[in-house]
């Protein structure tokens, strides 16, 4: 099911098609923002996330105590944590308008009934499965799941720092260097969010799944951002309906992995940029060069965090290292940003790097 377009609304869309195998279960190279909908016209809103390492994800809440003391949103599935499990997370795109754009959960049971899979999915589910279509729907959502549980394919742990955790590999004394200013508090500060401990017995899962606004730009290649009325703001809306009246989470954004970060070219959730280098770039030079990243006003003034509507709390984030002021150092070099990406790049899994 999961690499099948027929169970798309135009015949041309799979959740395969989106989350490619090959990169990671996440976007192909151009594709982050992707196109869909019942005549493959619809363009998405948000960049593809990659569908690997989310086995560790908790369930959506609101007020979590973090270790650093901060109490906080975490958890929950997609980009704004809508989702409470991976089971509820399969059910968006079969059904959204501008993805595989299915009328109703039994549009999606009418097209599997006629998949040359169909019985083994009544093998699986029992021979009357299709003549009650909600439990059929439910069944197709906990085959994605399963799917998505398997290690080999969604957590392999295969890639070249993870050979050196288990001590079959050195890394190069760049690597190591990148490996400090990853989780130095002062510098490149990664590891604040994106978590590099291991849990539960299984290696790091690079992210810690919280929540955060790091002001970034407006994306003009997402066709919805046109109209300059329309925002995202993730945890407030418009996608999540929940927490619509709670300005103070406007612009917050589930925190990803960043293992495979290195095979994309769309980051963020609105992928505006392509490159790591840019994206290290912007938080080490945010505030300093905000010109570098924003546009300017008529009046030419630099409008700063232009992906967030005038007059909202200012709830950007401000710890290293996006809390430099204009004029003072740097927290990252020329040399010391190269470092880094050499880290990062041993995070892509070996299927990846093949």
């Amino acid at each position: 099911m999961f690499f099948d377009p027929t169970l798309s609304a135009s015949g041309r869309l799979a959740c395969g098609t989106c989350h490619d195998r090959r990169y990671a279960y996440g976007p192909p190279p151009g594709k982050a923002v992707a196109v869909g909908g019942a005549d493959m016209t619809r363009t998405g809103t948000r960049a593809v996330p990659s569908l690997r390492y989310l086995h560790g994800a908790p369930s959506f809440e609101e007020r979590y105590h973090f270790m650093d003391g901060d109490v906080g949103p975490i958890g929950g599935f997609t980009w704004d944590g809508r989702a409470g499990t991976l089971h509820e997370q399969a059910a968006i795109p079969l059904l959204a308008a501008n993805e595989m754009a299915n009328a109703s959960p039994a549009d999606v049971v009418a097209k599997l009934r006629k998949a040359s899979y169909a019985a083994q999915f009544s093998a699986a589910f029992g021979g009357e499965i299709f003549d009650n279509p909600h439990r059929a729907f439910d069944a197709v959502l906990r085959a994605l799941e399963a799917f998505q549980a398997l290690p080999e394919e969604f957590y392999p742990y295969s890639s070249r720092y993870d050979a050196y955790l288990r001590g079959e590999v050195e890394l190069t004394e760049q690597e190591e260097r990148g490996a400090d200013l990853f989780k130095d508090p002062a510098k490149g500060n990664c590891a604040s969010c994106h978590l590099g401990m291991s849990r539960a017995g299984l290696p790091p899962p690079f992210t810690d799944f919280d929540y955060v606004n790091v002001g970034v730009p407006r994306n003009t290649r997402i066709a919805a951002n046109a109209d300059p009325g329309y925002f995202d703001l993730g945890l407030c809306g418009p996608m999540r309906k929940d927490f619509a009246r709670r300005r103070e989470y406007c612009g917050f954004f589930r925190s990803p992995t960043v293992r495979n970060s290195a095979i994309r070219d769309a980051y963020f959730h609105n992928g505006v940029f392509t490159s790591l280098r840019e994206v290290l770039n912007f938080y080490n030079e945010r505030d300093l060069h905000p010109e570098k990243f924003y546009p300017r006003d008529p009046d030419g003034s630099v409008h700063r965090f232009n992906d967030l509507p005038a007059g909202f709390p200012d709830n950007v984030d401000h710890d290293p290292p996006l809390d430099r002021k204009p004029g003072s150092e740097a927290a990252l070099s020329a040399a010391e940003i190269d470092d880094l990406i050499a880290f990062l790049k041993t995070l892509t899994d070996a299927d990846v790097a093949r």
